[in-house]
């Protein structure tokens, strides 16, 4: 029983408009569904992706009106996105600098290229070179050119105060493997890896004894979501945390996908959800996210729910 994968990485935001500004015009990223926080329905829940909005390709965020994140450890501190090459971390160089983006130089972890940088919240992402073996489905409406577009998910790092429970959850319940370590600014981290392996499929974890526990905000982490591709392994895997007395949500129907939400000794919230039945079902492919789309148990409040959302975009862009 494997994890074949990153699923998607959920993030907090206290502007949503701004949001999807950067995600759609600095990073190109599509805006896959725009819907809300099934739990929170006065807050948006924004999906971004790939040109297919396939599985693995998902950065998702709350819209909250919360103050920006307190940083330390028990916390998810970084999300990589996967890119083709060396060329495309140079584009990304300049791009980022063009539209005033805080990111450091093109440099190497864990053996490959990365380029760090922040979005405008402090949000804390990576662009990975992985060496074109990663799926990759551009969008031909990206303002990015399709050879330098983001890929999808690459290795999520948390931060922890020690490693023996992290490492347990990890190892002994998810069955992912530590497969090597590396030191970055003289703290050691270990690189976990599920499935296949790859930069789609790696967890890395960075031991931080030192920091105050992180707060949640804006710019912060909410939740990693791992990849299961059916139904049967999502039962299997509730089965398991059920087996093991891992207190977990149970079975959520997201309607997108099916979630099991469960949280690994240090607090860090982890998901697993399946590849299906995907972002299509309510929509077609070719217009996904640009009305607001809500599963069916919410529609009946649909007047409602839109009076309360703020536009995304100007009514110049909501008319082109």
């Amino acid at each position: 029983m494997q994890l074949t994968g990153l699923h998607h990485v959920t993030a907090v935001t206290a502007d949503a408009p701004r949001n999807y500004d950067f995600y759609t015009k600095t990073l190109g990223l599509r805006l896959v569904k725009k819907t809300v926080n099934q739990d929170d329905v006065s807050a948006y829940h924004l999906f971004f992706a790939d040109g297919l909005a396939s599985p693995g390709s998902d950065l998702t965020f709350f819209d909250w009106p919360v103050g920006r994140e307190r940083r330390g450890t028990n916390s998810i501190v970084r999300t990589s996105l996967r890119v083709g090459g060396q060329n495309a971390l140079a584009f990304w160089a300049k791009r980022l600098r063009e539209h005033g983006v805080m990111s450091g130089d093109i440099a190497e972890r864990n053996g490959r290229a990365v380029l760090d940088f922040e979005d405008f919240e402090g949000q804390r992402l990576s662009l990975v070179d992985d060496g074109g073996a990663g799926d990759a489905h551009p969008w031909s409406r990206s303002p990015v050119p399709a050879e330098h577009q983001i890929g999808g998910l690459g290795p999520v790092t948390l931060s922890v105060p020690d490693l023996p429970r992290t490492d347990a959850a990890l190892t002994a319940i998810m069955n992912m493997q530590d497969i090597s370590a590396f030191e970055e600014n003289g703290r050691e981290v270990h690189v976990y890896s599920m499935g296949e392996g790859g930069a789609a499929a790696e967890v890395h974890v960075m031991i931080e004894s030192d920091l105050p526990r992180a707060r949640q905000g804006a710019g912060a982490v909410h939740h990693v979501a791992f990849r299961t591709p059916d139904e049967a392994g999502y039962r299997a895997w509730n089965e398991r945390l059920q087996e093991l007395r891992i207190p977990s949500s149970g079975p959520v129907d997201r309607f997108y996908f099916k979630s099991l939400y469960f949280r690994e000794p240090n607090g860090i919230l982890f998901e697993i959800a399946t590849d299906g039945p995907g972002f299509a079902t309510d929509e077609p492919l070719e217009t996904l996210g640009e009305k607001l789309s809500l599963p069916p148990f919410l529609e009946g409040r649909r007047a409602q729910i839109e009076a309360g959302l703020k536009p995304l975009k100007t009514k110049e862009e909501a008319a082109a």
